[in-house]
Order: structure tokens, then C-alpha cells, then sequence
């Protein structure tokens, strides 16, 4: 669990400094556009932080559902925003790697579609 908080911490730090880079450096050098699609990349690396720092200390989940729902967010991180960030910072282009942004996607989907699935299997256990 202390792992998953420290990566998670990690992240969030890292946002933040993505954000500010952005904000600062970034402007003469993008074109609206992209400093738009770099800026949602950070923005949703930073919802995942949060989500990732209540999961981590939520005690109504097991160490193994921890360390699920982490690691899919982890997933969506990495293949979401960083892609994003390569495409916008580097020569690479988005036709290049054109599925391996709504693959971080589909780890982000997943990964909250698990946290449904654990509260509503919760909400029918607190029922009977």
C-alpha cells in the first residue's frame, strides 16, 4: 500500500510541475491546440492522483483491490497522459501511436468501473 503511495505522490508532484511547465514554458511554443491537449493530459493525471490517494487510505478495500484499482490508474496515467505529453513535446505523432491514448482510456474506464463494482457488491452485503 505504501508503494502505491509513494508512486501516487510521485504523480501528483508531477502534475504539478507538468502543469506549471505547461502553463509558463510551454505558451510561445504550442499552438493553442496543443497546450489545450497538453493541459487535459495533466488535469486527468491529477483526478487520477486523487482518486489514487483516496483508494490507497479507503480501509473498505482489501490490500488486493488496492493494489488492482492502482495499478489500472497507474496504466491510464502512463499510456493516457504521457502519450499525450509525447505527442505534444516530441516529433512523435498522433497517428503513430494513435492507440495508445484510449488504451489509457479504457485502463482509466476499467479501473473506476472496478470501484463500482466493489461498492455495489458493499451496498448488497450491508443489505441482506
Amino acid at each position: 500500500m505504501f508503494k502505491n503511495l509513494v508512486i501516487t505522490s510521485f504523480l501528483g508532484m508531477f502534475a504539478i510541475v507538468l502543469g506549471a511547465f505547461g502553463s509558463h514554458a510551454l505558451k510561445e511554443l504550442l499552438t493553442l491546440d496543443q497546450l489545450l491537449s497538453f493541459e487535459t493530459a495533466v488535469r486527468y493525471q491529477m483526478y487520477h492522483v486523487l482518486v489514487l490517494l483516496f483508494v490507497n487510505t479507503f480501509e473498505g478495500f482489501t490490500a488486493k483491490q488496492k493494489n488492482r484499482i492502482s495499478y489500472l490508474f497507474f496504466l491510464g496515467i502512463l499510456f493516457f497522459s504521457c502519450s499525450i505529453y509525447a505527442i505534444q513535446l516530441t516529433s512523435i505523432t498522433a497517428k503513430s501511436i494513435w492507440f495508445i491514448t484510449p488504451l489509457g482510456g479504457l485502463f482509466f474506464i476499467i479501473g473506476w468501473l472496478s470501484m463500482i463494482m466493489i461498492f455495489v457488491k458493499k451496498i448488497r452485503e450491508h443489505v441482506k
